[in-house]
């Protein structure tokens, strides 16, 4: 019996919970992964998520959660500005547009990067993408694109792409007069951010400017009512009034643009990059058809599009700065950016990966977004108050596009709106 009852409790021993082994043999508890919460526009949530997937799976001590944030930029903003207001964000990064660097650095919304990346962050990336991330002397932002406005024009239709704007409209009359497109060039003419960017190029295609930097609060001034500005504004209107562009543009962002190009129904278009890989994948008309150019500069100058990059910074409050940026590091390190290059169509910051083989083999895009970021690209106004900027001016150019008064108008209301949201900004008088 006594036997009987020992062979018993060594088989109930060996089914017990390893709670009640000897210390000895106990395996020491896991600690649980620290999770780094970002938010993220909708668009980078679906082009990251097998990324992000792969980076959890192999990390047992870290974990990546993203928050789906709206597509429209300016709802995006509102979110995460919505979520900073409350003093403690749930998100320990936010990937930030390029022209919200200095609003949310004036805030105090943002912990500087350098400490945390090292000075030389930026230093082996192509000279637009470092761009727009500074803002008083501290590194606030980590670019994961390096995105800028393009020309996109029909190869099938002429041999090489205009150099002018009155190239571009002579070119594209040309083409509806002979029944080859509808319409001769479609933009972003929405009221919205992408319109401003729109403006910007013009603007200095024209040989104007939009924002001058200087002193003060604000960080300097604007130029809307110059020559160049007003020349700009009212070139955008006779191709509406002319029909080179469609009366509808007033309402195109995007993809509403891009859907018409693809189509077959226009000779030029303006974009990103990402509209490429959009075109070829679409199976349309145009597939294999397509040039892409940076935008027209002004005559005797070479700059790039507007640059529309997209960064990540460090929101403060973040509980685990450390890991935030292992997260940064990763997110907008070379193999995660080859890889959105290739499955996304984005265009890359780091200078080397404009030099490998297998991106060149695959993309042929690289060269053109290389020319564009090494043209110097054009940043929107490095001021705490640009979003206002940019509705003011928005409102005015869409009101010209829909509500016909002449360019000059609609340019001088909109430099004197600017000129009094700055003095009030600075506590003056207007």
């Amino acid at each position: 019996m006594a036997v009987l009852l020992g062979v018993l409790l060594s088989l109930a021993l060996a089914f017990l919970p390893g709670a009640l082994l000897p210390s000895a043999l106990r395996a020491p508890p896991q600690a649980p992964p620290i999770t780094v919460r970002v938010l993220m526009p909708s668009p980078f949530v679906d082009a990251t998520a097998p990324l992000v997937a792969a980076f959890n799976h192999e990390h047992r001590d870290l974990r990546i959660e993203v928050a789906r944030g709206p597509l429209d930029t300016e709802a995006m903003s509102d979110l995460a500005i919505g979520s900073l207001l409350l003093g403690s964000t749930p998100y320990d990064l936010l990937l930030m547009d390029v022209s919200w660097t200095a609003r949310y650095v004036a805030a105090g919304w943002l912990t500087p990067l350098e400490d945390l990346l090292g000075d030389d962050a930026l230093d082996a990336m192509v000279p637009g993408a470092r761009l727009g991330n500074g803002f008083g002397g501290h590194l606030w932002r980590m670019p994961l694109t390096g995105d800028t406005g393009l020309l996109y024009w029909r190869t099938d239709l002429m041999d090489q792409p205009p150099r002018t704007t009155e190239e571009l409209e002579r070119i594209a009359r040309r083409l509806q007069q002979e029944g080859k497109v509808r319409w001769g060039y479609v933009w972003q003419g929405r009221q919205y951010e992408g319109l401003s960017c729109v403006m910007l190029e013009a603007i200095h295609a024209f040989g104007g400017r939009w924002w001058q930097p200087g002193e003060g609060r604000a960080g300097g001034h604007t130029e809307l009512d110059g020559a160049g500005a007003v020349r700009a504004a009212a070139w955008l209107d006779s191709l509406v009034r002319t029909g080179v562009s469609p009366a509808a543009v007033a309402n195109f962002a995007e993809n509403e643009a891009l859907q018409l190009f693809a189509a077959g129904d226009a000779a030029f278009l303006r974009n990103w990059p990402y509209a490429w890989r959009e075109i070829e994948k679409g199976g349309g008309p145009v597939v294999g058809k397509v040039g892409v150019s940076p935008v027209i500069s002004a005559p005797g100058e070479r700059s790039g599009g507007t640059l529309g990059t997209w960064g990540l910074s460090l929101l403060k409050g973040s509980a685990h700065p450390q890991q935030a940026a292992e997260v940064i590091r990763w997110f907008t390190g070379p193999e995660t950016q080859k890889a959105l290059v290739l499955d996304q169509g984005y265009a890359p910051t780091w200078a080397a990966l404009y030099d490998d083989p297998d991106l060149q083999r695959r993309h042929p895009l690289l060269d053109v977004q290389r020319q564009a970021l090494e043209q110097g690209p054009l940043v929107r106004p490095l001021t705490p108050l640009y979003a206002q900027l940019s509705d003011l001016l928005q409102r005015q150019v869409n009101g010209m596009l829909t509500d016909p008064r002449p360019a000059a108008t609609a340019m001088a209301t909109a430099q004197g709106q600017s000129e009094v949201l700055l003095a009030s900004a600075a506590g003056e008088a207007p």
